[in-house]
């Protein structure tokens, strides 16, 4: 399974991001806490070479706690601020202005010094598509004003939201890069449904989430479809099967397919974690 998707748009997009970035005092850049690595944009140091940046872990509730609680303290560790948040439900998110303030407070010190008045931080919102940010940006400016889907590419031009006083938001759409140099990437965006569903092969990528969470979240599976220990021991395509039978689809195995990814993004499987911090070490 190759997965490619790079539209139009992103490449607009980035160049605009390229663009704006002196505009503003702070990046929040936005990741899947599920997957904290990959679903990072490669570009993106490129991009913003050394303007401030907090690194905002959403959908933290669907992550293992575990491992979320590690990410962040190697994103610390590499000198990064970061933050573990739900914007789907406003957890997490009243941490994010305090947190701008301290990284930006020797530059507003030495504002305050010239006789400069103080105004709201300026902040730009990047991530890839998918990860919360038109969510996050709702919940922030308490409106309706980012256009929100449970789909990759809703988002399509920038826009400047108001949350204040203290904030002001420059939402763009999600970015993601020219090329996976590793599949197994494309297979994590994929699975948490970062990528179009018609660029992909659901038997593929349901092979591999069901692989990964026998080698991984063996338990959870088990649990979820009622699946015994001598099923469990079988291969990703002696689960499907069994599954596909379980759940009465008869030999509709396309059908399963795509009701085990959903379910794997809902986090109806449990709460799970596709990079693993000791992988990138």
């Amino acid at each position: 399974m190759t997965i490619q998707w790079f539209p139009g748009h992103m490449a607009k997009a980035r160049r605009e991001v390229a663009e704006k970035l002196k505009l503003v005092d702070v990046v929040l850049e936005i990741v899947d806490a599920r997957l904290p690595m990959s679903s990072r944009n490669p570009m993106l140091d490129q991009l913003i070479q050394q303007k401030p940046r907090i690194i905002l872990l959403n959908k933290a509730d669907l992550a293992d706690p575990i491992e979320t609680a590690r990410w962040q303290q190697f994103f610390e560790s590499q000198g990064h601020a970061c933050l573990t948040i739900n914007a789907n439900e406003g957890k997490g998110i009243k941490k994010i202005v305090p947190a701008a303030n301290e990284l930006l407070k020797e530059k507003m010190d030495r504002q305050r010094e010239r006789g400069i008045k103080p105004r709201a931080i300026r902040a730009m919102c990047i991530g890839i598509p998918n990860v919360g940010k038109s969510t996050l940006l709702n919940r922030l400016s308490k409106r309706n004003m980012a256009k929100t889907g449970n789909m990759p590419g809703v988002t399509k031009g920038q826009q400047w939201l108001k949350t204040g006083k203290d904030l002001e938001l420059l939402d763009t759409p999600g970015i993601l890069w020219p090329k996976f140099e590793d599949q197994e990437i494309g297979k994590k965006l994929a699975l948490t449904g970062a990528i179009k569903d018609t660029l992909l092969h659901m038997d593929d990528l349901v092979l591999f989430g069901l692989g990964y969470f026998k080698e991984n979240y063996s338990e959870q599976l088990q649990a979820r479809y009622n699946l015994t220990l001598e099923e469990m021991e079988g291969t990703p395509v002696d689960i499907l099967l069994r599954i596909t039978e379980k759940r009465g689809f008869k030999d509709d195995y396309n059908r399963a397919s795509i009701m085990i990814v959903q379910e794997i993004r809902d986090g109806r499987l449990g709460r799970y974690t596709l990079d693993k911090v000791a992988d990138f070490k």
